[in-house]
């Protein structure tokens, strides 16, 4: 072998060793990186907190409720009964606020008699504008007590009607809020965005 041949070997050998480390570098660099970029990334609960949130409607049953999370306040989506919607107009005069005239208690597409997008499906955040404590559902007609169904905080007796509208008579200042929401489709609604709400 003459020098010429050692040159070229040793040539050949640096410049793989060059790319070899610069290639191993590069790929260091970038692993060192995804923690570093993933740590700026809102954590699961964080993104949860401000995401809005699915509810599947297609199966529940009239009558039925179901309760939520979103922003970490509780929504209750009660899927009404004919009854409950016949019942909406008997209490109108127990009421504080009937025709919902506290604008910032609700968006204007639930500004109406049963203060919802669709009159069957009532979406409000179940704590009493009291003390923002639970109420309880109590959707048992009981005539002999003036009671058509909704309601009930047992902390401080407050009570709203199906529609989430607060009694006369109680603690609580104003009707339960109806959070912004959008049916996606007939089956599926998305409670904290009401962008294409019908």
């Amino acid at each position: 072998m003459n020098e010429d041949d050692v040159d070229r070997i040793d040539r050949n050998r640096r410049h793989f060793l060059t790319v070899a480390t610069a290639v191993t570098g590069v790929a260091g660099v970038g692993l060192a990186a995804i923690p570093f970029l993933s740590s700026l990334k809102p954590s699961a609960r964080a993104q949860a907190l401000g995401a809005p949130v699915e509810v599947p409607i297609g199966s529940m049953l009239p009558g039925e409720m179901v309760r939520v999370l979103w922003r970490g306040r509780l929504v209750f989506v009660l899927r009404r009964t004919q009854e409950m919607l016949a019942h909406l107009p008997d209490d109108v005069a127990d009421l504080k606020d009937p025709n919902s005239e506290v604008v910032e208690q609700q968006p204007k597409y639930a500004v109406n008699a049963t203060r919802s997008v669709k009159p069957e499906f009532l979406v409000v955040e179940g704590s009493c504008t009291h003390l923002g404590c639970a109420p309880l559902e109590d959707f048992e007609v009981r005539p002999a007590e003036s009671w058509n169904g909704g309601f009930f905080c047992p902390c401080h007796g407050s009570k709203f009607d199906l529609a989430g509208r607060v009694h006369k008579g109680v603690p609580a200042p104003t009707n339960l809020r109806v959070p912004p929401y959008r049916f996606v489709r007939d089956d599926l609604i998305l409670i904290g965005q009401d962008t294409g709400a019908a």
